[in-house]
């Protein structure tokens, strides 16, 4: 092999059309939400010491932000909560890694949050909220609806009746009520979310995300929650938003239904946002969130922005971390950290690997603590069935001319092999455990059936 003397990923074409005239910023930080949003995939649960150990990976790598849990949601998460408050104030955790947590706009999400974190004896002003609010028509109206009219003690036959407008009102007036007794409180960081961001009134975002500003709100979360943007969008929304709100920290938030998140991440950052929102191997509600992984590579690797301190090279010790404790594996071919992206099986490929990295791999294995492999199959070549004998010590001492015609027949019979197993193979009964696996991981039906039997007979017991 060629020694490499430049770093494969200078060896690609930088984005100029779309960094010219942008500005990133400064600092960017990683906000992660794998313990929370990530925790939202159907099947998945963490238990609190499954969090703390992913809170210490993540600390180690170089997260900036965690959103470590919902306390009103659980006694789990508030466990969980303590533990990596406790764990932060030990020294085990980073002291300069914000530590999240996040609440419904109602005084009991909040002030749970804040109890939690006392018991767990941090400082409030050591800790973080993040207050959920919306900005789209369609979530004012028809998700919160209910909520806004109780909240101003309407009457709630009047639901559908009632025009958009007294939805965004009363919206607005509940957000600036929570976020200024989350700053009364003495929470240091105190955020705010508007769902649906990206299908919301742009001149109504833009008065909710002041008015929440001004109530104390010390950081907004542009939430994409159904994934729907395109980086054209993203263009035409962030920088009115960003220049509404000078000098001011903003998350971007990005689901991937589309397979947009990562791109639409950056793109924001490249308009001013300051914060990326991601999770460890994507996970989250349907397609999942912005991966972590992407990202950072994408900045690395494609617009040369290196973030400081973040340990690249624990991003496949940080992607079997997750398979383990949430018992889904990522797909093979997923990009950075799947595990056949570094393996290369065409002859044509292997040759070329062989000669100089760069002609089929941009992104350096070891930079991500990924693992280069060739493997041996139908379309392998005979530079890979060298590598391979090679690796194995077999080809030590053997006279050229014998060596190659040992490996034209090994490689001959390979070939055969790998054919006969395809047409051979069935892999029916591998897909039905695979999905049997998945669909387990929640409380299936039967179970939840016999649930109700128990509780139901419970409940009739004590009444006797």
């Amino acid at each position: 092999m060629i020694e490499l003397r430049e770093p494969l990923h200078t060896l690609v074409r930088q984005p100029v059309e779309f960094t010219a005239g942008k500005e990133f910023p400064r600092r960017i930080h990683i906000y992660d939400e794998t313990l929370r949003d990530g925790e939202q995939m159907p099947g998945v649960a963490f238990s609190p010491d499954q969090k703390l150990e992913l809170a210490g990976l993540l600390s180690d790598m170089g997260v900036d932000v965690l959103m470590a849990a919902f306390p009103a949601s659980s006694e789990s998460d508030r466990e969980a909560l303590r533990r990596i408050l406790a764990a932060r104030r030990s020294g085990r955790l980073r002291a300069d890694m914000e530590i999240m947590t996040i609440a419904r706009a109602t005084r009991h999400d909040i002030a749970v949050a804040a109890e939690t974190a006392r018991q767990a004896g941090a400082d409030l002003a050591s800790v973080g909220v993040l207050v959920l609010s919306t900005a789209s028509d369609l979530h004012l109206k028809y998700k919160l609806g209910r909520t806004l009219l109780k909240y101003k003690g309407a009457p709630e036959d009047d639901w559908l009746g009632r025009p958009v407008e007294w939805y965004r009102r009363a919206n607005l007036d509940l957000i600036t009520d929570h976020l200024a007794y989350a700053a009364q409180l003495g929470f240091g960081t105190v955020e705010f979310a508007s769902e649906d961001a990206s299908r919301a009134s742009e001149e109504y975002l833009l008065q909710w995300a002041r008015a929440c500003r001004d109530a104390g709100g010390t950081r907004l979360c542009f939430s994409d929650t159904c994934g729907v943007f395109t980086p054209e969008a993203v263009d035409a929304c962030i920088p009115p938003l960003i220049k509404a709100l000078p000098d001011f920290p903003v998350t971007a938030h990005f689901h991937n239904d589309f397979g947009l998140g990562a791109i639409n991440t950056v793109r924001a950052l490249g308009h001013g946002a300051t914060h990326a929102s991601i999770s460890a191997c994507g996970i989250g509600e349907r397609a999942g969130n912005t991966s972590i992984h992407q990202v950072v590579m994408v900045l690395r690797d494609l617009y040369g922005i290196e973030l400081p301190g973040f340990a690249y090279d624990r991003l496949w010790d940080l992607r079997r971390a997750v398979e383990t404790y949430s018992g889904i594996p990522i797909q093979p071919h997923e990009p950075i950290i799947g595990h056949n992206v570094f393996a290369h099986e065409s002859g044509m490929h292997t040759a070329g690997i062989s000669i100089h990295p760069a002609i089929y791999q941009t992104i350096d294995q070891d930079v991500v603590g990924g693992e280069h492999r060739f493997v041996l199959g139908k379309h392998s070549g005979k530079a890979g069935v060298l590598h391979a004998l090679a690796e194995m010590g077999l080809t030590d001492g053997l006279p050229a001319e014998a060596l190659d015609k040992a490996a034209d027949a090994v490689l001959e019979e390979v070939k055969l092999r790998r054919e006969r197993r395809a047409s051979e193979a069935d892999f029916a009964a591998y897909r039905e455990a695979y999905y049997a696996h998945l669909t387990g991981l929640g409380v299936p039906d039967e179970e939840l059936l016999q649930i109700f039997r128990d509780v139901t007979v419970a409940a009739s017991l004590e009444s006797m």
